[in-house]
């Protein structure tokens, strides 16, 4: 990771750029560097933050999707950004739509890639096994269209996770959390710009994900990147940065 994490009053977070403020939200096993290519590409033209989300830091008994929108919310007051761009990947896109629905005034479009909300298909229907490396690793690359893109260091963070039992908890706490927070019934409300940038190959939340959120969300468009799973931002950074630099060119260069 090329960019410093800042640390203070209790948050982390990345910072680049300046102008209109694009809020990047991880997912539940994903690193700030999964953001990367989209930092890269866009710091010259945008204001970029970064925050970790704190999975393992927040009170387990109130761990869960609302807790980490609440978060969100107090990180943007703390921060003053104002109206921001949310993108979201997973399960941070999930943060960003329950974010949204409390908040939309503080929303002035939303990204979703692979976001979890309405079904995902965790770890491949099942959690891994602690203490194979292997499992893990094909578990990571199930997450992917190119299994090559399941690097060793990503494999590597992924298994140090599944071994802390404090950690495997609360991830587990998180998707359960999410399974049980069903969106649909709360997105006829978002109206503000949305766009979907999905995968075709997505196997953790599949294209009819995408296209059940397209029907339910008023104001959305819908963009496929071929050949692609779960982190289009990842693993197909180039295509997936020239659908979300249309989508803010429409919504934010009025």
């Amino acid at each position: 990771m090329t960019y410093e994490v800042i640390e203070e009053d209790g948050f982390k977070y990345i910072e680049a750029g300046k102008g209109e403020t694009l809020v990047l939200l991880h997912g539940l096993m994903g690193e700030l560097s999964n953001w990367e290519p989209v930092i890269d590409y866009f710091k010259d033209k945008y204001h970029i933050v970064v925050p970790i989300l704190p999975i393992y830091e927040l009170p387990i008994l109130t761990l869960g999707v609302r807790s980490l929108s609440k978060y969100i919310n107090k990180f943007i007051k703390y921060k003053k950004l104002g109206q921001v761009v949310l993108i979201g990947n997973s399960l941070g896109g999930h943060v960003g739509l329950v974010f949204t629905t409390s908040h939309q005034e503080n929303v002035k479009a939303l990204v979703l890639t692979g976001s979890s909300g309405l079904y995902e298909n965790a770890f491949g229907g099942s959690f891994p096994r602690r203490e194979s490396y292997d499992y893990v690793r094909e578990k990571v690359e199930f997450t992917f269209y190119d299994p090559a893109t399941a690097t060793k260091e990503l494999v590597d963070e992924v298994y140090k996770s599944v071994n802390e039992r404090s950690r495997v908890i609360r991830i587990l706490a998180l998707a359960k959390s999410a399974i049980r927070h069903n969106m649909a019934k709360d997105l006829s409300r978002i109206t503000i710009p949305v766009s979907l940038i999905w995968g075709k190959q997505d196997k953790v939340t599949p294209p009819e994900v995408a296209e059940e959120f397209h029907e339910l969300l008023p104001n959305s468009e819908l963009n496929w990147v071929d050949l692609c799973g779960h982190a289009p931002m990842m693993e197909r950074p180039e295509i997936f940065n020239g659908y979300l630099e249309k989508f803010l060119n429409r919504v934010l260069l009025k």
